[in-house]
C-alpha cells in the first residue's frame, strides 16, 4: 500500500531568498539576521531582516523596485515579502520601530498596493499612494506625511488606522499623528513644507564633493559606531519596545533633521486640539511678522497659537521655547550659534525678549 503525505515548509525551513539589496549608503548601518552584519553597497536583503542605523543612513531597493530610505537611529523589520507575477498574490509588510523613513512604492504596480502594509508602535498604515514619510519618536508616537508626485499632486492616498479609528491623507503634505493605539489619529493638517526640504532631510547618498570627507569621518568613528554582535544576538526581543532602544550619543544627532520632524509630532497634536473656529481666527486675531504660523521651514521657528497664548519654538543645535500672551505687543529675538531671528507680535512695542545661545 502506498502512502502519500504533504508537507508545508515553514519559514524557518525555507531557503533564504534575496528580496532586494542595499542601494544607498552613507555611514554605518547593520542588518540583524542569524548574526549582525555590517552593511555594504549591494548587500542582499532577505525576509525578516532587522535593519538598523546608528549615525548612518541606508536605502533599500526591493525586487519590485519599491524603495525604503532610513535616516539615523532607525529600526525596520521586513516581516513579509512575497513577489509573484500576479500583483494580487505579491505582498510587502514592514514593521517600523523608530526613526524616520521615506517609503516609495514601485510605479510598476508589481505589488497590489492593497497588499502593502506598514505598522508602527501606534498605527497601521495602508498604502494607496506611492510616496510618504513616517517618523516614530522614542515614545512610539507616529507622524505620517503624504508627499506629492512629480506633478505636485497627491501621490495617492494613505490610510492611517489605530484601534479607535482611521484617517485618510489624500493631499500633498497632509499629515497626521498617532500617539497611542487606543486613540484616533489626529485630523489631517496640511504642512507648509517643500519636497526639497524633505529630500534634504532624508538624503542618503552624500554629494560627490562630500564623499571623501564623509568617508574619513566614518573611518574615525567606526570604533564607536560598530555594533557589538553579542549585544544584538537576542532576536526574540520585541524591538518595538521603547526600552529596547539603541543607545547613542547626543552628538550623533543632526538636530535640524531629527528635531524638525519630531517637533512636527507636537505641532500636529497641538493643532488637532484647536477647534475649527480657533484655527480660522489664528491669523486674524494676532499679528505676527518675521515668521509664519505653524512650522516655518525658512526661519525653522514653530509658532503655535491657542486662544491668546503664543508658543514660539526653535530647535536646531540649541533648543529654545518662549510662551507669551498674545494680547500684548512684543519683539522676540532668538540668537543661536550666531544666527539671529526677530519676530514681532502685534507690531512689537517696548517689550523686548532676547535669548542668546551658543
Amino acid at each position: 500500500m502506498a502512502l502519500c503525505a504533504s508537507f508545508k515548509m515553514t519559514a524557518a525551513q525555507a531557503l533564504p531568498v534575496d528580496i532586494g539589496k542595499v542601494s544607498e549608503l552613507n555611514g554605518n548601518a547593520q542588518i540583524i539576521r542569524d548574526d549582525a552584519y555590517g552593511v555594504t553597497m549591494a548587500f542582499p536583503v532577505q525576509q525578516m531582516d532587522d535593519v538598523r542605523t546608528a549615525a548612518g543612513r541606508v536605502g533599500i531597493t526591493f525586487v519590485d523596485d519599491s524603495v525604503v530610505r532610513l535616516t539615523e537611529h532607525s529600526k525596520l523589520v521586513i516581516t513579509e515579502y512575497i513577489f509573484n507575477p500576479d500583483p494580487d498574490k505579491s505582498k510587502l509588510s514592514l514593521r517600523f520601530a523608530s526613526g524616520t523613513a521615506r517609503f516609495i512604492t514601485s510605479k510598476m504596480g508589481l505589488i497590489n498596493k492593497e497588499r502593502i502594509n506598514i505598522t508602527t508602535p501606534t498605527a497601521q498604515i495602508a498604502i494607496r499612494g506611492t510616496d510618504f514619510t513616517c517618523t516614530v519618536d522614542e515614545l512610539g508616537r507616529s507622524l505620517i506625511i503624504l508627499l506629492p508626485d512629480a506633478n505636485g499632486d497627491a501621490s495617492g492616498e494613505i490610510m492611517v488606522a489605530t484601534g479607535a479609528g482611521t484617517v485618510t491623507l489624500n493631499k500633498p503634505y497632509q499629515a497626521t499623528t498617532a500617539s497611542v493605539y487606543e486613540s484616533v489619529p489626529t485630523r489631517p493638517v496640511q504642512l507648509d513644507i517643500t519636497l526639497d526640504l524633505i529630500d534634504n532631510m532624508l538624503i542618503v547618498s552624500p554629494p560627490k564633493e562630500e564623499e571623501i570627507a564623509s568617508e574619513e569621518a566614518v573611518a574615525k568613528a567606526s570604533n564607536v559606531l560598530d555594533f557589538d554582535a553579542l549585544e544584538f544576538d537576542d532576536l526574540d526581543v520585541d524591538y518595538l519596545d521603547a526600552e529596547a532602544e539603541l543607545a547613542f550619543e547626543e552628538l550623533d544627532i543632526n538636530f535640524l533633521d531629527v528635531n524638525f520632524l519630531e517637533d512636527l509630532l507636537d505641532i500636529v497634536e497641538d493643532l488637532d486640539a484647536l477647534s475649527d473656529d480657533e484655527i480660522d481666527q489664528v491669523e486674524t486675531s494676532i499679528a505676527i511678522s518675521g515668521t509664519s504660523v505653524g512650522q516655518d521651514p525658512t526661519t525653522q521657528i514653530t509658532t503655535i497659537i491657542q486662544g491668546q497664548q503664543i508658543s514660539l519654538r526653535r530647535n536646531v543645535s540649541e533648543n529654545v521655547r518662549v510662551d507669551i500672551d498674545g494680547s500684548g505687543s512684543y519683539t522676540v529675538i532668538f540668537i543661536q550659534d550666531g544666527v539671529s531671528k526677530t519676530i514681532t507680535i502685534n507690531g512689537g512695542g517696548s517689550s523686548v525678549i532676547k535669548i542668546k545661545q551658543g
